[in-house]
């Protein structure tokens, strides 16, 4: 086997070996290497300590941040390659980091401390590859295995819980048994780690091609994270719009749309208020009215507690609280809930919505299809001759109504927001003297 290495990366280990110390690519690198995926980072091992990696690239500008745990970042061609003299950890008492590191000229004891056997290859040109732990063959039957005991690595770094479930997602693996039940076993471990870190894999999680599968296996790990879900799992819906429980239709909804992780999070948490909202009427047959309300709420609180930014909770909770408007090819309608909820998340919205139908039974599904693709119509026709639908798209401003002689500020907001309902319901129209002569008769009424 021959892995293509950039020349930098080559440089680096050429660097290293005419100095007399040994070189590998390691980690990810190599595993995307024999999968033919490109490469984001090459990452770069070797049996020089951190003082010697410095005096080897004393030409090159160096970042030492990692120092500390063998890592050098070295420079070339404006990019940084992280360069990690071999290693053992030490014991981890946070279940994330290890408390210390001890160096060591051995590559197989390196590779020993590392998550999973697909990650625990290392190459170079001259030795090929090392393969301790049959990492390649793992990969050839697409499996993800822990290196050893699974018990010890994922309470040695609980992160490692989700980076299996990401990897099994990303790459559409399944997940040795041994490791399977450990993921399960140790996931309130996950309790111990940052939520930043939990957000950034969680995302990755979302977006792999194996999502659906991921998220009904290990939905008692995901509970861990967003225990709003927990009520969704065995809820079943006695309507003829669904044939699934709420969870199992959250995770179609999910797999559905494409791989964003704005759009992915929706579709996750787009129910999740549907327990809440149930009324069963006298035939059996359950309503979830006013359920996409509880579900923004819900989804808010989850958000926030783990930190995604402000623009994307916003973003999220829109998109939640307007899932379930029932859409034809109405353009007043489609005009109000683009003045609420703007162009970008009005053209997400319509991806939302075709992912939820998609994922519910075919009772009347045909037609609620043929509406959604009205309302896209409709809504793309909007745009294309620019028609109004917000006030800066009124022909009459604040500054118009001024000079009518209205002054007061909330009192020119109200008129502004009264004429535009007045433009997009068509009973007037956005011509500006028909607007100051509406404005004066809307302002003549609020004051009587």
């Amino acid at each position: 086997m021959k892995l293509n290495i950039p020349k930098d990366a080559r440089f680096i280990i050429n660097t290293l070996n005419n100095n007399g110390y040994d070189a590998y690519v390691v980690g990810g690198c190599v595993r995307d290497a024999i999968l033919e995926i490109e490469p984001k980072d090459w990452d770069i091992t070797t049996s020089a300590k951190p003082e010697e990696i410095k005096s080897c690239f004393k030409s090159n500008h160096i970042i030492s941040v990692g120092e500390k745990h063998g890592t050098i970042g070295v420079v070339i061609n404006k990019k940084v390659y992280e360069v990690t003299t071999y290693r053992i950890d030490g014991d981890y008492n946070d279940n994330r980091h290890p408390e210390s590191v001890v160096f060591t000229d051995d590559i197989e004891k390196d590779l020993a401390r590392r998550d999973f056997t697909m990650n625990a290859m290392a190459y170079n040109d001259t030795k090929g590859l090392v393969d301790p732990f049959n990492g390649q063959l793992d990969l050839k039957y697409m499996a993800l295995r822990c290196v050893g005991n699974p018990d010890e690595r994922f309470n040695e770094d609980a992160l490692r819980i989700l980076r299996g479930l990401r990897f099994a997602s990303a790459y559409n693996f399944s997940i040795e048994s041994n490791t399977a039940m450990s993921i399960i076993r140790n996931r309130k471990l996950l309790n111990n780690i940052s939520m930043e870190r939990i957000a950034s894999e969680l995302n990755g999680i979302l977006c792999g091609k194996n999502v659906n599968f991921i998220l009904r296996r290990y939905k008692d790990v995901i509970a861990v994270l967003i225990p709003e879900i927990v009520s969704t799992f065995d809820f079943a819906q006695n309507t003829p719009h669904h044939n699934k429980t709420v969870w199992r239709h959250t995770t179609a909804a999910v797999a559905n749309i494409e791989p964003d992780n704005l759009l992915r999070m929706v579709m996750l948490l787009h129910d999740i208020g549907k327990p809440l909202a149930l009324r069963t009427d006298e035939n059996g047959r359950d309503h979830f009215k006013g359920h996409n309300h509880f579900s923004a709420v819900l989804a808010k609180t989850a958000l926030k507690r783990l930190k995604y930014p402000t623009k994307f909770i916003e973003d999220a909770v829109t998109l939640i609280e307007y899932h379930d408007v029932r859409f034809s090819d109405s353009k007043k309608q489609i005009k109000h809930v683009m003045n609420i909820i703007g162009i970008e998340n009005f053209k997400r919205l319509m991806k939302v919505q075709k992912a939820d139908i998609l994922a519910q039974s075919k009772y009347m599904q045909d037609a609620k299809l043929k509406n959604l693709n009205l309302a896209c119509y409709t809504f793309e026709g909007i745009l294309r001759r620019n028609e109004c639908y917000k006030i800066k798209d009124l022909k009459i401003n604040g500054s118009d109504l001024i000079h009518l002689g209205i002054t007061d500020g909330k009192t020119i907001g109200d008129i502004l927001e009264i004429l535009l309902d007045n433009v997009i319901d068509e009973t007037i129209k956005n011509d500006s003297i028909d607007l100051k002569i509406k404005a004066f008769e809307i302002y003549k009424d609020i004051n009587n």
